[in-house]
This record gives C-alpha cells, structure tokens and sequence, in this order.
C-alpha cells in the first residue's frame, strides 16, 4: 500500500508563503545547480500559437533530496481579457528511491510565482548593491508585485515605481503594493522615467520586442530580466548585454537557448561560445559577483527545473510538519 498527499492552492498559500525560507531554498538549488552532479533536462515546450499559449514541463533531480518534481506549467496570456489568470499548472513530487508519486501539489501556478519572485530576490541578494532602495518594476501582473515583495524581503526598498502597457493596471497594482508594502510605489507611463535613479529594475512581461533600452540604464544599477523564457520573448536591448558590466545567468546552457542572451548571440553582439558567470557559481564563490559600486549588473532568469524540485521539497515538508493537505492510499 502507498500514500500519496494531495494539496491544494489554498493550502500551499496558506504553508509557502512568499518569505526567507523559500528564498534561501531557491539560493540552496542555485548554488547545489554547480556543485552537485544534478540531473536537469532541456525545458519541454509546447507551443500554440494561435491561443498566443504554451505549456512548459520542467524538472531536475538533484543527489541528496528525497524527491524530485516534474512540474507542468501552461501560460495562455490572452487569459486576463476573460477573466481568468494568465499562467497555472500543478506539480508532481516523486520518490528518488522508488519512483512513486509522494505529493500531487494543485497549485495553479503559485509555487511557480513563489520560485520565481525568489530567484530574483536571490539574483539581488548577490548582484545589487546591499543599499538599493529604489526599485523600478515592468509589468503589472502577479509576477510584478511578487518580485517586489521579494526584493523588500532582501534590500532596503523605500520606493518603488511600476511600468506596464496598460497603464491602468500599473496604477492598480502601484496603489495595492503601496498598501500591502507599506512603501510608496508609484505608476509611470513613461519606462525611461520608471528607470531614472532606480538601484534595481525588474522585468516580468511576455513581450517579444525589447521594453528596455540600454540607453537607459545608469552606473550601479542591476537589472533582472526574468520573462524571457521562450525564443520568441525579448525584454530587454541585447545591448545591455554587451554594456553590462556582468552579466550572470541562471543556467548559461538556457539563456544561450532561449534568454536574453539568445537575443544578443543572433544580433551578432555576442559569440555563441562566450563563457559568463552563472548564479550559482557566484552563490558558491567560484565567480566573483558584483565588483564596483558603479558596476551594471545583469542577470538573466529563464527558470530552470531545479528550482521546481526545490520549492515543491520545501512544500512537502511544511505539509508533513503542519498535516496539511489530504493523504490517499492506493
């Protein structure tokens, strides 16, 4: 007989919140990502364009867990002209020793958002300088406001402002952080304004055409570009990228495929072979990090499966330590 543990949405909010935790479990794949001998296979991804959809599978096995995910991730951005979220999905926790499923975790995407806002919380840990305190976010969704939250668990953000195409829902999503945060954030409408003086710029779109341009950025800012995470997406000028005074993947073998880096390899900016530090590897001391106050610091965040193993291991034992979740014996 085996037990298997269903949890849903409600109950994953309710025990992986958003917070240090689950930013040091993200910072602990990273850095296991280049020094153990993990096991994590290209992104499968399914592509349909006319629904302007894909569905993305992602896993890794990394030695020493007990368990490793398989997560299924579909994003169908017209979704919000409906009514409805623009990304969801669930993930699949198996037993590294048999095999068998221990935890089905219905999340709807939210751990996906929760992993996610960390990696970038973990990016600014080690790339902005530790007094960043003006925060500059592009995009208005979900992501948006998380990476936020993130950022303020982990730098001392006084300020932050909010660009989006729709400038109505920048100015929602300004007005409910400025609340939830207990700092001002403001909606710009103009993306260069959002980025004059800001420590550390955010993007979080889908968009396939560069809303960021490198004429924009000024000595000492890092920036985290985290939406790109197709071919077809582009966030930033592949510009940054040779401007950056460090640029810092979270897997190098992705963002060659489809990062901005990809963006920046096809312009003919940067050669196919260029070796660049990856995050892990500064986490871990073997690359050196941010160098200079003034230094520009880049990290480009396609999402890797470790990081799907990683945040449904950390649920799964804040279900077994709090007994949540419905247990079914087969």
């Amino acid at each position: 007989m085996t037990k298997m543990k269903i949890l849903t949405e409600a109950e994953l909010r309710r025990i992986v919140p958003l917070d240090l935790e689950a930013i040091s479990c993200v910072e602990d794949a990273f850095h296991a990502l280049v020094t153990k001998a993990v096991v994590m296979p290209p992104i499968l991804r399914l592509d349909m364009p006319e629904q302007r959809a894909e569905v993305d599978v992602k896993t890794a096995y990394v030695p020493g867990l007990d368990g490793f995910a398989i997560k299924i991730s579909p994003g169908f951005f017209d979704n919000p002209k409906i009514g409805l979220p623009s990304t969801n999905g669930l993930m699949v926790l198996f037993s590294t020793r048999t095999g068998l499923v221990q935890a089905v975790l219905l999340d709807n995407g939210y751990l996906t958002d929760v992993r996610t806002a960390a990696a970038g919380a973990v990016a600014a840990r080690y790339l902005s300088r530790p007094d960043a305190a003006v925060a500059a976010i592009f995009g208005a969704g979900m992501q948006a406001k998380m990476q936020l939250e993130a950022l303020s668990l982990v730098r001392p953000i006084r300020e932050a402002r909010i660009w989006a195409r729709d400038a109505a829902k920048a100015e929602a999503a300004a007005a409910d952080l400025t609340l939830k945060l207990g700092f001002p954030v403001w909606a710009q409408t103009d993306g260069r304004s959002a980025v004059d003086g800001a420590d550390i710029v955010v993007t979080t779109t889908p968009s396939e055409t560069p809303i960021l341009q490198a004429e924009w950025l000024q000595p000492g800012q890092h920036v985290t570009a985290m939406g790109s995470d197709a071919e077809h997406k582009n966030e930033i000028a592949p510009a940054i990228i040779t401007g950056a005074g460090l640029y810092v993947a979270d897997s190098l073998k992705q963002t060659r495929r489809l990062g901005e880096l990809h963006h920046a390899i096809e312009a003919g900016l940067v050669t196919e072979g260029t070796l660049f530090p990856e995050l892990g590897e500064i986490i871990a001391e073997r690359k050196p990090g941010r160098t200079a106050p003034e230094q520009i610091t880049l990290a480009d965040l396609t999402g890797t499966g470790i990081q799907d193993t990683a945040i449904a291991t950390l649920a799964a034992a804040r279900a077994a330590a709090t007994d949540a979740g419905t247990t079914f014996e087969s």
